[in-house]
């Protein structure tokens, strides 16, 4: 990870680092001026595959761009492989609104939940209800004589550490030690992980730490899902999951999914949210990856040699012109609680699936 400058050098020069530097976001010197909101700067997305739009003329015409092809496989919906990626599926449109809205309520709610970890828990340690805490505009404080900032001999994991109050209770206490409020954890919360937990530090599974199970809903949704991407005579067996979680700027890198026993069977991706766009590369970050949109709904499929294939997420789209999720929008305007309608707006969730063993 830690290399030499002119590796970094090289690692800049790859036809994949190319791609995401020219889709990431950027913005125009101009929001300098404190008169002026920050815009955007443009950039070409003429050569982004576009699977709505090939969805579309599929249907009108039975016309497909040279390159893709349709799958027979028996589910309910087209489903699309590239010939050049073997292993790699995209299915348009897979998951209903209601789904959609289903899953975006389960990653902030239940997914984050102990024993399940996120990126809080190495400084924080396990947090209870952070969505309902942030709509409630709580504030986290490190209790006194507790955290490692107040007492060095605790250790920052030490799950008594930590403790919700309320904004004026804050206030009152005058606590010297160090406080964060729960609105903004929710938006620096990065990922949780579900079934098998994940240790990043080690990069494999650790069938040791405690666990929930992965929603009998959401294994049997993503078995279904899974079929076009299975070897013949076999059923997915949803193990773990991890759910990625974006805000405006944010970025995932050329990476590849490789922990897993078994490359045959797909890592299964669910969209949410706003749209985004994803680079599929090749083996090598020299080999130049294709870009594609990334919808609400849309699921993406990875098994056998499009597992050795790099991939990440390089931009999201916020502005109201590009997320394209009035339908989101519609469905969550009907509920009391807006809170989820708030968050969905400017964030994008994946949630990615995978049989371990």
């Amino acid at each position: 990870m830690y290399g030499s400058d002119s590796a970094s050098e090289d690692l800049e020069r790859t036809a994949f680092r190319k791609a995401e530097k020219k889709y990431k976001l950027y913005y125009q010197d101009t929001y300098r001026s404190p008169k002026k909101k920050k815009q955007p700067k443009p950039v070409d997305l003429s050569e982004v595959l576009d699977f709505k739009s090939i969805l579309e003329s599929h249907d009108q015409n039975a016309e497909l761009p040279s390159g893709i092809a349709p799958v027979r496989c028996g589910l309910d919906r087209p489903v699309f492989s590239i010939e050049n990626r073997p292993g790699f599926y995209f299915i348009p449109g897979a998951l209903t609104i209601e789904q959609q809205c289903q899953w975006i309520k389960e990653s902030l709610t239940s997914f984050p939940q102990p024993p399940n970890r996120t990126n809080h828990n190495a400084f924080y340690g396990p947090i209870n209800d952070l969505f309902i805490a942030a709509k409630e505009r709580k504030i986290l404080v490190a209790k006194e004589n507790s955290n490692s900032e107040c007492n060095p001999s605790v250790s920052n994991r030490d799950a008594q550490g930590w403790k919700f109050f309320e904004e004026h209770e804050t206030s009152s206490k005058g606590n010297s030690c160090k406080s964060i409020s729960a609105s903004v954890l929710l938006r620096k919360l990065r990922w949780s992980t579900l079934g098998l937990q994940f240790e990043w530090s080690k990069r494999n599974y650790d069938v040791s730490l405690p666990h929930k199970k992965i929603p009998d809903t959401l294994c049997q949704l993503a078995k279904k899902l899974a079929a076009p991407a299975m070897p013949s005579s076999e059923d997915f067996q949803p193990e773990a999951a991890i759910v990625n979680y974006f805000g405006l700027g944010d970025m995932l890198g050329g990476h590849l999914d490789d922990m897993e026993a078994d490359w045959s069977k797909p890592i299964v991706s669910m969209s949410l949210g706003c749209k985004a766009i994803f680079l599929l590369g090749g083996k090598l970050r020299e080999d130049p990856p294709l870009a594609m949109f990334l919808r609400s709904g849309d699921v993406v499929l990875m098994a056998g040699e499009a597992r050795e294939c790099f991939h990440g997420v390089p931009r999201i789209f916020t502005d109201r012109e590009n997320a394209e999720i009035v339908p989101l929008e519609q469905q969550f305007s009907h509920e009391d609680d807006s809170s989820f309608l708030e968050y969905i707006q400017t964030s994008r969730i994946n949630i990615n699936i995978r049989q371990v063993f």
